[in-house]
């Protein structure tokens, strides 16, 4: 053969890329199954800036001859697919879309900014690629340039309709201009003849059989796909298929059935392992099918709404039985499947209320709720932290509670989409609360202080005659200043516990706090009282004297209440001044407080009783 010839076979180094990254993508459990047919074509018919186009007839063409990695081009083809595979071609889909009925024919108005959707259509498919870590994006890092809600296409969109669209929003798409071409022309259904998107059909059907395969693999889970279920992992399988509510937390946990191991554990029907992504079953139990899709459901919601982590200093068995109790009130509402007989705990009476306000009324009835039957057994929590009996290997990913939650919220995402089922709305508050980071100690106390005192507004005066206008000696001027407040009127109380069980480094953390804020709210000075078993009366303190020039008193026992009752008694104190209390929580069971108040204790700790007021929890090492 002529090396004319042989120069025409052999294939170019950027041909060659892209054919490894056909071999990455056909490889992968999920998106090797999507519809989508691939033509490739060089820089001559598609330029030099584009790597790839999508049409909404499913014809997806690439340019070999793009300066793309293998691991670039599986994105790029994924990416492409992606975008038939969520409708994004779809009349229904778009905004700006309105259906209009004449004569019974369906028309279909357009009004939607087509560069924009494309644009939002890429942030959302860059955002999924993003999360399941496929591929290499074709830009640095994809989602983070964006600062718009990424939830769905339609919030991506009129976030860009509002803010308009910068020149880095162009670079989440695999083409020069848009990368989706037939949006002029978008895809319509008939459902009087049940027609239906055939590639959102498929990705539907692709994500159902193998999810599993992917989060198990992500999660340093041996793949069960391949191999015969056991009655349990067809449970749970039936979760990834038919629920998509805990479907993505059914396929990232591994269950077990293993006698020897529940004897050890002492699991009488069910445990999870929220640490190792393991649930334990006892195949002993004897449950049918429809009970043990109940006590998966039950143990995969202790995991998703990280109940584990949310104890906070609580007794641990006792918030498993409140977690419970909320749980199975929501499943029974849910009608998923039969509730078991054994180790169920549901109450009417409990329904429609809080895990953290269910605790704090069982702690006032110890003997009734102190020894109850779970789904482990008599007397111990079904979720276990810790195991002492077993050592478990664990999963190579860096955060399972971060997988617990971004697993339970895109699962309620899909569920609102697809409408199965009912899901009661306190369940839905919690699955979104997680989503909302919580608000750091400092910044909640200074939204307490913002309530009780509000900024001095500045008001002109001659009483002071302003000295700027040095220029007109003779033409009186007046002068800009805050308002003068009576002494003591803009105050707050403040009782700090001096007990043992108090550290120089707690009550310095409290203190600097206080000092900080009442600088800030411009609070010339603050009552203090520090009290152990007696109260002392330190006076009115000025925030410099607070922070660092005060001599602490007491180191006795703790009760705090001698010190509520000086300041509530104080005829110098204001009637409306608000309370701040500093403690551990090691304190009395009752405190009897008249007065707006609050508390700030170290993270961890609990109050012995129910608090009126509000409870701010900081943290030990800032």
């Amino acid at each position: 053969m002529s090396n004319k010839k042989k120069n025409q076979n052999r294939i170019s180094p950027g041909e060659e890329r892209l054919q490894i990254g056909i071999s990455i993508y056909n490889k992968h459990p999920l998106f090797s199954k999507l519809y989508g047919t691939l033509h490739i074509y060089g820089k001559q018919n598609m330029g030099k800036e584009t790597a790839a186009i999508v049409r909404s007839t499913g014809e997806i063409f690439l340019n070999k001859d793009a300066l793309l990695s293998p691991n670039e081009w599986a994105y790029t083809i994924a990416h492409c697919k992606l975008h038939l595979a969520f409708g994004h071609f779809d009349a229904e889909k778009m905004p700006g879309y309105e259906k209009e009925l004449s004569d019974g024919s369906t028309r279909w108005m357009v009004s939607c900014n087509k560069e924009l959707w494309n644009i939002a259509c890429d942030i959302y498919v860059s955002k999924f690629l993003y999360d399941v870590k496929f591929g290499t994006p074709t830009c640095a890092n994809p989602i983070s340039s964006f600062s718009g809600n990424l939830s769905d296409e339609r919030k991506i969109y009129q976030y860009l309709i509002e803010h308009g669209s910068s020149e880095q929003n162009h670079i989440f798409g695999t083409a020069s201009s848009m990368d989706m071409q037939g949006l002029e022309s978008p895809l319509e259904y008939d459902s009087k003849k049940n027609q239906k998107n055939k590639y959102m059909i498929n990705f539907a059907y692709a994500l159902a059989y193998s999810v599993s395969d992917v989060i198990s693999e992500a999660g340093g889970h041996e793949t069960i796909t391949k191999r015969t279920y056991t009655k349990s992992e067809k449970a749970a399988q039936w979760f990834i298929n038919h629920y998509p509510l805990l479907g993505g937390l059914a396929a990232g946990f591994k269950i077990i059935e293993d006698y020897q191991l529940c004897i050890q554990e002492e699991i009488s029907i069910a445990a999870i392992y929220v640490t190792e992504g393991i649930i334990c079953v006892n195949p002993a139990a004897a449950l049918s099918e429809n009970e043990l899709k109940f006590v998966l459901a039950h143990e995969f919601l202790h995991a998703g709404l990280c109940h584990h982590e949310r104890c906070q200093g609580r007794d641990p068995y006792l918030w498993n039985i409140a977690c419970d109790y909320v749980i199975n009130g929501w499943l029974h509402d849910m009608y998923i499947v039969e509730m078991p007989e054994r180790g169920l705990l549901y109450d009417e009476n409990l329904k429609n209320i809080s895990v953290e306000t269910l605790y704090d009324q069982m702690i006032k009835d110890l003997k009734k709720y102190s020894k109850l039957d779970t789904f482990r057994g008599y007397g111990k929590g079904d979720v276990i932290t810790k195991s002492n009996n077993h050592t478990f290997s664990k999963p190579s990913s860096t955060s399972l509670d971060e997988f617990y939650k971004n697993a339970l919220q895109n699962g309620l995402e899909y569920h609102n989409q697809t409408g199965r089922g009912y899901i009661p709305a306190g369940l839905i508050e919690e699955i979104r609360a997680l989503s909302m980071p919580p608000i750091p100690w400092d910044v909640a106390l200074g939204i307490w202080f913002d309530y009780y005192f509000a900024p001095l507004e500045k008001h002109y005066t001659y009483a002071r005659p302003s000295r700027r206008q040095g220029s007109t000696p003779t033409i009186p001027r007046p002068n800009y200043v805050r308002a003068e407040i009576p002494e003591h009127s803009r105050t707050f109380g403040v009782v700090i516990d001096t007990s043992g069980s108090m550290s120089a480094k707690l009550i310095g953390y409290a203190l600097g706090a206080i000092a900080s804020y009442a600088v800030a709210k411009e609070v010339p000075f603050a009552r203090v009282i520090f009290c152990d078993a007696d109260a002392y009366d330190a006076g009115y303190l000025s925030p410099e004297d607070i922070a660092g020039r005060v001599q602490v008193r007491g180191r006795g026992g703790t009760c705090l209440q001698p010190g509520i009752d000086l300041l509530q008694s104080a005829k110098d104190f204001p009637k409306d001044g608000p309370i701040l209390i500093i403690t551990d929580g090691y304190i009395e069971e009752h405190m009897s407080i008249q007065r707006d108040h609050a508390f700030l204790i170290p993270k961890g700790r609990r109050l012995p009783f129910l608090p009126k007021g509000k409870v701010f929890y900081f943290s030990e090492t800032l």
